[in-house]
């Protein structure tokens, strides 16, 4: 009888116990502790012993003609003296390209002790690197893909980003962070379809994984994104990915790379490959885009490698075919064009996804610096330099936002603040047997006289591409790598260890960048306490430059007001201060407005006009940092306003002279252009309502108000 209960009461008592268990786990697995990148102490530097404050002091790189002096040494010449070569003095690799894979590549080699040099034609991220969509992510409709065809491929890109993505939050804790993403649902039958996909997302994170996606009743929805159009709302889901400020990674990256001694050099073009007498690659031949700009001879030289990397992006065939004329080309170019609208369109907080347009693409809608951005498109497209995004594209990106906002949002072309086209370099495998077919990720390829492309790929899986990319030519070339013994003390502080161990292995997912190591989600409190920074201003240095804040901070000039005290601002619309263009000249090699306006700062990128109004001032802060002549900072204004056409600049702008601009008396050309561009309408002086106390003259006296 006893047995008979015991057994009885086991069984649910095993069951509740495994429900249990099951239950806890899950709720562990949730709400686990979480190490969130930034959230250490603000690393502040000391005050001396009579209570002032001491300055970090940041390790230095080498100037950038340092630099270009060291290129020529390796190919045996100082300026226009030819020297004896020097065999330490040849890089082991050459790098063409500095955008995100060959920055990456530039600081994965470094780090393993190779002598690496990266040389770029324009600048750090001027192509297809700085027109992201901003985001660090898995990609969730991937694992769509990969669970519905049932393709492990696809699976596995997945894993791999969502590995990728929490080194990329952790090594640059200042330029990125992360962001939920709303996913709207008009129908109660596919909130358990995504729910089930963003809970997969969420496990196949595993460790790597930042917060766990949520449901949001429509009630609940609204109130966290107060822009969505409430019909057929029933509710939404929440997932979470990272987002990040993709040029100023780049930069970064590169610098990261110089300081641990790497050759990096923007606005140095490949003119030619070398090839010794065995017909393999041996080096290239660059020239100064510099000089010309300011109306000198640019001198072609050569710098000798061992190994030549092609990491140019869209741009890969053109260097290919320097190589080999009858080569076949592998890139197969797609333009996606992103629109900046104002921060009023999205909460500051909380991204979008429309997994299904009207066309069955994906739209991302996500605040990005203060603003809103939204994209992309995906159509084939040809290559070139600063492509335009089209009105037709535009017009698609913009009907696919009113579908989702509230009905008195009025989404109109004019609070378009700027738009730009990137050029994704998706890419054909030329040993493939059928060479139409494009590659899933990234493609490593090596030409018979030994030059070593590297195309695809996302911003997200950078790293990974790098680090496969040197582990390639460290077997093509046999080179050998070597423990880092001086490596620099990149904190400032002697007192900070990232965790890597420089001992010739690749270390780039420990290895932070420039400006992370003293970086804290309160660093911006002190430095508004220390310079009298506006807390914009200061939340925006922090999270931009990191530690290096304290830096660009003292490089600001005071105001002579009572508060701010420090910083003045470049446009009144965003927190970019001139001590930034002082900062991006001394060190992060820029060396026109255009780097600084777009790929130091985003100004360009966020609003156009307000790009061009802050020019002068740019152009002559620059002018006295680098010697410019009146003639150079004409050649500069005219380069400026070219690129901001690609940034969306109306066309009468184009025209603009410095003078008109500083005039503040810049005006649509006609009627069709301002109801086209112009973020306003043109309401009369007072509401209809009021003209009873006055009229166009203002409020009246009592006596003529009553007549």
């Amino acid at each position: 009888m006893i047995m008979a209960f015991r057994q009885r009461l086991a069984k649910p008592l095993l069951y509740t116990i495994g429900a249990t268990s099951v239950g806890g786990g899950v709720l562990y697995y949730t709400y686990r502790p979480r190490n969130i990148p930034g959230s250490d102490s603000a690393v502040v530097p000391p005050f001396g012993a009579d209570g002032h404050f001491i300055p970090p002091r940041f390790p230095k790189i080498k100037s950038r003609l340092e630099q270009i002096a060291d290129l020529k040494r390796s190919g045996g010449s100082q300026g226009s003296i030819s020297v004896p070569q020097n065999e330490d003095d040849v890089y082991d690799l050459l790098v063409i390209g500095a955008g995100a894979t060959g920055a990456g590549v530039a600081l994965d080699a470094a780090t393993r002790g190779l002598k690496v040099a990266v040389v770029e034609r324009d600048d750090f991220s001027s192509g297809t690197s700085s027109k992201s969509t901003k985001l660090v992510h898995g990609g969730v409709r991937y694992l769509e893909k990969a669970v519905w065809e049932l393709d492990y491929n696809q699976y596995a890109l997945v894993k791999e980003a969502l590995r990728e993505r929490k080194y990329f939050l952790d090594t640059a804790p200042h330029l990125s962070s992360w962001l939920p993403i709303m996913l709207p649902l008009d129908k109660w039958w596919k909130a358990p379809y995504y729910w089930a996909g963003t809970k997969a997302y969420d496990f196949l994170a595993g460790s790597e994984g930042i917060e766990t996606s949520y449901f949001l009743t429509r009630s609940k929805a609204l109130d966290a994104f107060p822009m969505l159009k409430k019909d057929n709302l029933v509710g939404a889901l929440v997932y979470y990915d990272g987002a990040h400020n993709d040029s100023r990674m780049n930069v970064s990256l590169a610098m990261t790379a110089a300081l641990y001694g790497g050759t990096v050099v923007n606005h140095l073009e490949v003119t030619g490959l070398e090839k010794d007498a065995n017909g393999k690659l041996c080096g290239a031949t660059v020239r100064d885009l510099i000089d010309e700009k300011d109306g000198k001879t640019s001198k072609e030289f050569k710098i000798r490698a061992k190994g030549v990397i092609n990491a140019t992006g869209p741009f890969c065939d053109s260097i290919r075919k320097m190589d080999d004329e009858a080569v076949k080309e592998i890139v197969a170019p797609s333009s996606g064009v992103h629109v900046i609208l104002p921060g009023y369109y999205s909460p500051q907080k909380m991204g979008l996804i429309d997994p299904k347009t009207s066309d069955g693409r994906v739209i991302f809608f996500l605040p990005w610096q203060g603003n809103t951005i939204a994209g992309t498109t995906d159509s084939p497209t040809k290559i070139s330099y600063n492509p335009v995004a089209s009105e037709e594209e535009i017009d698609w990106i913009l009907s696919e936002i009113r579908r989702y906002l509230a009905p008195d949002i009025n989404v109109r072309r004019g609070d378009v603040l700027a738009a730009w086209s990137g050029i994704r370099p998706l890419v054909k495998d030329p040993n493939a047997k059928n060479t139409e077919s494009l590659v899933r990720n990234h493609l490593i390829n090596i030409s018979p006289s030994g030059l070593l492309t590297c195309a695809g790929g996302k911003w997200t899986t950078y790293r990974q591409m790098a680090e496969e990319c040197v582990d390639e030519a460290i077997s093509e070339f046999g080179l050998k790598t070597k423990p880092v013994r001086d490596a620099p003390d990149v904190s400032g502080t002697q007192l900070h260890d990232d965790g890597a161990h420089l001992n010739g292995t690749c270390q780039t997912h420990q290895v932070k960048l420039v400006g992370a190591h003293g970086f804290s989600k309160t660093l911006f409190i002190n430095l508004i306490q220390h310079f009298g920074l506006e807390t914009d201003v200061a939340k925006h240095l922090t999270e931009n430059y990191g530690d290096r804040a304290w830096t660009v901070a003292s490089l600001s000039s005071p105001t002579e007001q009572r508060f701010p005290v420090r910083g003045e601002k470049i446009s009144p619309l965003y927190p970019f201060v001139d001590g930034e263009i002082r900062y991006a000249v001394r060190h992060e090699y820029a060396q026109t407005a255009v780097d600084v306006l777009a790929r130091r700062t985003r100004l360009a990128f966020l609003n156009a006009q307000a790009a061009l109004e802050a020019a002068p001032k740019v152009i002559d802060i620059m002018a006295g940092e680098l010697g410019w002549s009146n003639k150079r900072k004409e050649v500069e204004w005219t380069d400026t306003v070219k690129f901001l056409e690609s940034m969306g600049l109306p066309k009468s702008k184009l025209t603009a002279t410095r003078k008109q601009v500083e005039s503040g008396k810049l005006e649509f050309k006609d009627s069709v252009e301002y109801k086209m561009y112009s973020r306003h309408d043109q309401p009369g002086d007072e509401l209809e309502t009021d003209l009873k106390f006055g009229g166009k003259g203002g409020l009246k006296s009592g006596a003529a108000a009553e007549k």
